[in-house]
């Protein structure tokens, strides 16, 4: 069975296009597709070649394709509205009905939603990313004071990730601290975390899934074996209990729901603009 051709077409970095479009198809389900992003295409003679291309996979597939486009240039827009195919231009439908509420023209001006136009939120982004890898896995003497968030779980649990994608996305001061064997005996928080309880939050998993991601990791090892997979996530649940650290399963999330969920439960709000 054919895939469907999806595009995913930007004068820019094609993030947004990327990010929306894949919002609208996964309420499709069963559809299958095959994808592709295309950025930087700023010109009609790109936008020429774009279309080329787009009418090719519709033929290869007999399906006609779909193409998510974030492009500001009338011209260039103009160019890919002629593709053999369902062309979705968020610009296009977006953009008018805000022209004629706000009585004002757009700029038409590309790159301003993933740039560098705000110098100040990139520098925050940059730091909180830096701050997140010089806090990572609880090695050695850790900023947790400066810390707008400190994540707690055991291992392979998403706590590298999340706080990555916190400090990306939102400028988050974001550290981890991963629960050892030792932490997870004691009847006590650890001591590198109890003057800063407040700033605890929680990752767990499903056992069977952590179990898959350490044999990944390390195949038939005991780190990875279904026994003691169980075992340290039951410490570590008795822990965020006794220690009253709100927490959250991780296992159905995506990472996106992982950062607004500790957003939304620590009350943190977003540092930067992006």
């Amino acid at each position: 069975m054919s895939k469907r051709s999806v595009f995913f077409v930007s004068d820019q970095t094609g993030v947004t296009a990327e990010t929306l479009g894949h919002s609208l198809l996964t309420q499709f389900d069963g559809a299958q597709y095959q994808s592709l992003s295309l950025p930087f295409v700023a010109t009609v003679a790109q936008a020429a070649e774009v279309v080329q291309r787009i009418d090719e996979a519709g033929r290869e597939s007999g399906l006609r394709p779909i193409v998510f486009a974030t492009l500001v240039d009338d011209q260039v827009r103009a160019v890919l509205r002629q593709a053999n195919a369902l062309c979705l231009d968020f610009f296009a439908a977006f953009l008018g009905p805000l022209e004629a509420e706000l009585a004002m023209p757009s700029a038409h001006a590309s790159g301003r939603a993933h740039g560098m136009s705000n110098l100040v939120s990139y520098a925050a982004r940059i730091n909180a990313t830096n701050f997140a890898l010089a806090n990572d896995d609880g090695a050695g003497p850790r900023d947790y004071a400066s810390a707008d968030v400190v994540l707690v779980g055991v291992s392979r649990s998403g706590k590298t990730p999340t706080c990555l994608y916190l400090a990306l996305q939102y400028g988050v001061l974001a550290a981890n601290y991963p629960l050892t064997d030792d932490d997870l005996e004691s009847d006590e928080l650890p001591a590198a975390l109890a003057p800063y309880r407040s700033k605890l939050f929680g990752l767990t998993i499903r056992p069977d899934r952590l179990q898959q991601i350490r044999h990944e990791r390390r195949p038939n090892s005991r780190y990875a074996s279904l026994p003691q997979v169980q075992s340290e996530l039951r410490a570590a649940l008795t822990l965020f209990g006794r220690a009253a650290i709100p927490h959250l399963d991780t296992t159905e999330c995506s990472i996106e729901e992982i950062a607004s969920r500790i957003l939304d439960g620590q009350h943190l709000e977003r540092r930067v603009r992006l």
